[in-house]
Formats: C-alpha cells, structure tokens, sequence
C-alpha cells in the first residue's frame, strides 16, 4: 500500500534497523521500544491484520519470531518474551499492516504487564464463560 509506512520500510523508502529479511517476512527493531532489542515482524505481501493474513504467511512469522526470540535470548540475555499483536481499532492496532511486537524481558525491566492486565480483567460467572466457550468452539 502506497501510504503503509511498514510497506515503505519493506520497499527501502524508509530507514529500519533490519535484523532478519526472506522473501516473505522482515523483521526490524521498533523505533519506540518498550524494551532493548523490541522487534516488529512483518509479512512483505500487506495484510492488514489477523483476519486478512495467510495462514501459511502467519506460520511463518511465528517461526521467524521463535528464531529472533531465540537470538535475542543469547545476544541479549533475554529472559522471556512477550509476543503482541493487536487487529483492528478496536484493538488499538496503530499501524494497518500485520505485525507482530517481540518484546524482549529481563527480570526487574518495569515493564509490569500483569499489573495492567489485572487492572483491566472482569469477574465472570462459570456459566457465562460456558456459554462463551460453545459459541467459539471449532
């Protein structure tokens, strides 16, 4: 897409610190990390979000995440990771081209996930999440 800002990355008409490139995926560090070595993993093909994205395409990124997550586990002393990805408005997705955040953790790093997770869960009933789970059943 002409006005995708990851398309133009993809395209070299935009500067990113790449650290992995095929012929179907790219991944580069974000530019506004929550954490050292905070990577973006995107599909070369726009895909706007998880709905649109092949399946195929969407393994791959996986695997290329694993890989990189790997790396930065032994080049950074990483200690987990948290993989992010965020579809549609609603979802806060910022940019409209699939990604996928690899955010590198290490023990005492103040990025608190849990606390902000726990401020924004409800309580709901056996019988609701029942209810929930035979309407999303596969």
């Amino acid at each position: 897409m002409e006005n995708c800002i990851f398309c133009q990355i993809i395209k070299k008409e935009l500067p990113a610190s790449i650290i992995f490139e095929d012929e179907q995926v790219l991944a580069f560090l974000e530019i506004n990390p929550l954490a050292e070595g905070h990577t973006l993993v995107v599909p070369k093909e726009h895909f706007e979000n998880i709905f649109d994205i092949e399946e195929d395409l969407l393994k791959k990124i996986i695997f290329v995440s694993k890989k990189i997550s790997e790396k930065m586990k032994e080049a950074l002393g990483t200690e987990g990771v948290n993989l992010v990805q965020r579809s549609g408005i609603v979802a806060e997705q910022g940019v409209f081209h699939f990604h996928l955040h690899i955010i590198p953790r290490k023990k005492n790093d103040n990025i608190n996930l849990e606390n902000w997770w726990r401020q924004k869960t409800k309580e709901i009933s056996p019988e609701k999440l029942e209810e929930i789970a035979s309407k999303l059943a596969i």
